[in-house]
Parts: C-alpha cells; sequence; structure tokens
C-alpha cells in the first residue's frame, strides 16, 4: 500500500485568506497521473465539497486524458472513502460522482455494499458509513474526528478491497480496451 496525496491547485494566499489548515502530511509525496498505472488498485479518499469531489481532486481525474487513451487503468478495481462536514452534505453524491471518473476509464467500482453486516444499520451512534464506502462526518470546521466504528468500517473496508483487488490481480490478464472491433 502506498499513500499519495492530490496536489493543491489554489494559490497559497488563497489557501491562507480561506484559513485552511495546513497539509497535515507534508511528508507524502503528491500523485502523479503517469503512476496510477503501476498500481493494481486504488481506494480513494475523497473531502466533500457542496456535495462533490473538491476541484484539487477532480484537477488529478481530469489530468489522466492520456491514460484514459491508453486504457492504462481498464480493470484495476477502484474505491473511495469519504469525508463531509454535516449530514446532508453530499456523501452518497461525492461517492457516486468519483464513478463516473472511474467509469471512463473501465475500472472497476468496488462497494463494500452492507457487508460489514447489521452494524450498518445500528443508529444508536451517529455514523457516515455507506454501502459505497467508508465515511464519517467531519463537523463544519472540522472539529469531528471519526468514531469508532467509522474507523472500524475503514479498515474492514481497505481489507475487503485488498482481497477483492488480489483476486483480480491473480486472474490472469486482465481486461483491455478494444481495439474498435
Amino acid at each position: 500500500m502506498t499513500a499519495w496525496q492530490v496536489a493543491e491547485t489554489l494559490p497559497p494566499n488563497i489557501v491562507e485568506l480561506m484559513k485552511a489548515p495546513p497539509k497535515p502530511w507534508p511528508e507524502i509525496p503528491v500523485m502523479e497521473p503517469n503512476k496510477l498505472p503501476e498500481y493494481d488498485g486504488f481506494l480513494f479518499g475523497i473531502p466533500t465539497r457542496f456535495g462533490m469531489m473538491p476541484a484539487q481532486m477532480k484537477a488529478l481525474f481530469d489530468a489522466t486524458g492520456g491514460l484514459w487513451v491508453k486504457g492504462s487503468l481498464v480493470g484495476k478495481p477502484a474505491g473511495v472513502f469519504v469525508s463531509v462536514g454535516t449530514q446532508g452534505g453530499g456523501i452518497e453524491t461525492t461517492a457516486l460522482t468519483s464513478v463516473t471518473q472511474f467509469a471512463h476509464h473501465g475500472m472497476i467500482f468496488v462497494p463494500c455494499g452492507y457487508s460489514f453486516g447489521e452494524l450498518m444499520q445500528d443508529l444508536s451512534e451517529v455514523h457516515a458509513a455507506t454501502s459505497y464506502g467508508a465515511c464519517t462526518y467531519a463537523g463544519a470546521k472540522g472539529e469531528r474526528q471519526p468514531s469508532q466504528f467509522e474507523l472500524d468500517y475503514s479498515r474492514y473496508q481497505g481489507e475487503y478491497f485488498a482481497k477483492v483487488a488480489q483476486k483480480l490481480a491473480g486472474k490472469g490478464s486482465q481486461p483491455t480496451q478494444a481495439d474498435g472491433q
């Protein structure tokens, strides 16, 4: 497993005016789109911005046109985990709009569904888990940390995704882009 982050697209003075916190992990390298084909699969962590992925994440996908033309990501599994400020803030729309990116590349979306069990339906505590993947409510000002349930579901999703990715990688050749036939 390799952790990457997406490039910041806003100028530093705008980030400062927004009072955005500094990147929490400056030691994590920025993903270069041309590196994506080197990996067997992807779990994308996507914050929500007004009900969809932020421009920084979209910029990564927008920079993959050359990979799309070559079919470089066809057959690779992809999943998402999402953070959102508030209830109704766009968890599911953020996940769903990422699927359009995967579909254009011929990637295989790997959601967990409700495979985490009955805990998914337990409403005795607030949680943001969805059938699309692990999620958390961060709070409108970023003040909330993931609950133990959300952390457990995140671990489960990682293990679940890894098993699917390993199965796909071990089945011989991956599907490839059609040659126009």
